[in-house]
């Protein structure tokens, strides 16, 4: 395991554990982000409340693999993120009060590592799908179930 894929399983675990502190220094002070709900985040503590402020909104937040990767210099994560939305979910449109649905969000992210600190995260996930879980839609589906074959070890690839 190189590098990167350390850092970015640190960062998961400390996203999930809801740690400001461990975050913050797994993130260069330079570090960039993008998400698709917020332009650029400049600076590790950017990144940090960005990613604080989702888990605030969903404090049960867990994490399902389905793929990794990771190179010389950067690590990807593919999976499920799954919590329950009770908390406040700030956002650069302004605050969404609890709706108390479940979520079960495809989502991608991708780091590059500089001396053992992120300093680049993207983050891939689809605006309408979760707004559609949240109920915020017209169609408000519910949260769909696991597909078939979902008990499988997460795929890992290291060239």
């Amino acid at each position: 395991m190189g590098q990167a894929r350390e850092t970015m399983d640190r960062i998961t675990e400390a996203i999930l554990a809801g740690d400001r502190d461990a975050l913050r220094r797994e993130y260069a002070d330079d570090a960039v982000g993008e998400a698709p709900d917020a332009d650029r985040l400049d600076g590790g503590d950017a990144i940090v409340e960005y990613l604080i402020s989702f888990r605030q909104a969903f404090p049960d937040l867990s994490w399902e693999a389905r793929a990794t990767f990771e190179n010389a210099d950067s690590a990807l994560d593919e999976g499920l993120l799954v919590g329950t939305h009770t908390g406040t979910l700030s956002s650069p449109e302004g605050d969404l009060p609890p709706t108390g649905r479940s979520l079960r969000l495809r989502e991608c992210d991708v780091i590059t590592v500089r001396d053992g600190r992120a300093v680049s995260h993207r983050f891939y996930y689809d605006r309408m799908d979760l707004a559609d879980q949240l109920g915020l839609t017209a169609s408000g589906t519910a949260v769909p179930a696991p597909r078939a074959g979902t008990d499988q070890e997460p795929e890992t690839v290291i060239p």
